[in-house]
C-alpha cells in the first residue's frame, strides 16, 4: 500500500477562539486551530493515516498557525491555496458542555476558494471527504460541491453536513446543494438533530433516513449523541453501535473525530472503494463505527477539538 495520501478532507479550517479565564478571572480567549473538516484531517493524521487538506489557507499569523498544526498531524497541505485574505474566526460559547459558534467570515480565504484554484485529484486517492460550514457559505461551498461531483465517478466520498443553521442564509439552496452532493456520496453521516433540519415535515427517523436513502449512498451513518450511531445499508440493513460513556468536557470536534475513525477503520480494513463498500459486513461496519466511538470519547474528554494519538486508543 502506498505511503502517500490516501484520503482528501475538503473544506474549511478556522481559528475557534476558546472562552477561559486569565489569571484575575476575566474572561479572555484561546486561538485554537480548528474547523470541522480541519478536525477530522487532523484526527486521520494522528491516528496514523496518510491525509491531505484541501482549502484556502491565509498567509497571516493564523494561517501559519492552522499550517503547523496540519504539519504537527502529520497531515499535508499541498493542495490547499495560499492568500493574503484573512483566516475565518469562530468565537465559542459553551453551556453545560456544549459549544455554539459566532463566526466572523467575510471575504476569508476559505470562503473565497474558488474551482479554478484546484487542480485534479491524483488517481492515488482512495476517497474524499465534505462537510462543514464551507458547504453553506458562498463562492467555496459551489467549489466543493463541483469538486465532489466532478471526483465521485472515480474515488468514495463521504460527507457530513454538519448543519449551522444560523450560518445558512438560504435554507433551499442549502438543501438543494447538499441533497445533490448526498446523491454523488458514498457514505453520508447526519446527526439525528442534522436530518431532523432537512425533513422538517418528517418527526419520524426511519422516515427521515428513508428520504435520504433514495438519493442513493451506500452507507447512511446517524448519530445520537449518548445514544450511539446507526448505519443503514442500501440493501436495508441497520447496524447500531453504542457510545462511549466518558465524563463530558466539552463536545466541540466530537462529530468530526468520528467521522476519522469511521475512514480510519475503513481504510484499515481495506474497505475505501465504491464495490468494497457495497458489500461490506455487519461486523465490519459495526466495527468502524465502534471504532469511532472510541475515537470520539477521547476528544469529548478533554477541551476543545484534540483528536486522539493511535496510541491512546
Amino acid at each position: 500500500m502506498s505511503n502517500g495520501p490516501r484520503i482528501i478532507c475538503c473544506g474549511e479550517a478556522l481559528i475557534d477562539m476558546i472562552p477561559t479565564k486569565s489569571v484575575e478571572g476575566t474572561l479572555t480567549y484561546e486561538p485554537c486551530s480548528g474547523g470541522a473538516v480541519f478536525n477530522t484531517a487532523i484526527a486521520l493524521g494522528r491516528l496514523g493515516v496518510p491525509a491531505e487538506f484541501l482549502t484556502g489557507l491565509s498567509s497571516d499569523l493564523f494561517g501559519e498557525q492552522i499550517r503547523d498544526s496540519l504539519e504537527q498531524s502529520g497531515v499535508g497541505a499541498s493542495l490547499s491555496e495560499v492568500s493574503k485574505r484573512p483566516t475565518t474566526l469562530a468565537f465559542v460559547k459553551l453551556v453545560d458542555g456544549h459549544a455554539t459558534y459566532h463566526f466572523y467570515d467575510e471575504n476569508s480565504a476559505g470562503r473565497m476558494l474558488s474551482i479554478e484554484k484546484v487542480g485534479a485529484v491524483p488517481a492515488s486517492i482512495d476517497a474524499l471527504f465534505f462537510g462543514g460550514i464551507s458547504l453553506a457559505v458562498e463562492p467555496c461551498a459551489r467549489t466543493y460541491q463541483a469538486i465532489a461531483l466532478r471526483e465521485a465517478e472515480d474515488h468514495v466520498i463521504m460527507m457530513d453536513p454538519n448543519v449551522r443553521p444560523g450560518f445558512i442564509e438560504d435554507a433551499d439552496v442549502y438543501r438543494t446543494r447538499i441533497c445533490s452532493m448526498m446523491a454523488h456520496s458514498d457514505i453520508v453521516k447526519l446527526s439525528d438533530e442534522d436530518i431532523a433540519w432537512f425533513f422538517p415535515d418528517l418527526d419520524n427517523l426511519d422516515d427521515q433516513v428513508a428520504e435520504v436513502k433514495k438519493l442513493g449512498p451506500t452507507i447512511i451513518l446517524i448519530t445520537k449523541g449518548a445514544e450511539g450511531a446507526t448505519a443503514y445499508l442500501a440493501d436495508g440493513r441497520t447496524i447500531s453501535a453504542p457510545s462511549e460513556q466518558v465524563s463530558v468536557v466539552d463536545t466541540v470536534g466530537a462529530g468530526d473525530t468520528f467521522n476519522a475513525g469511521i475512514l480510519a477503520k475503513l481504510d484499515e480494513m481495506g474497505l475505501l472503494s465504491k464495490e468494497a463498500l457495497k458489500g461490506v459486513s455487519d461486523d465490519q461496519i459495526g466495527e468502524a463505527m465502534a471504532f469511532a466511538a472510541r475515537v470520539a470519547a477521547v476528544t469529548v474528554s478533554r477541551k476543545g477539538a484534540n483528536p486522539p494519538w493511535a496510541k491512546e486508543i
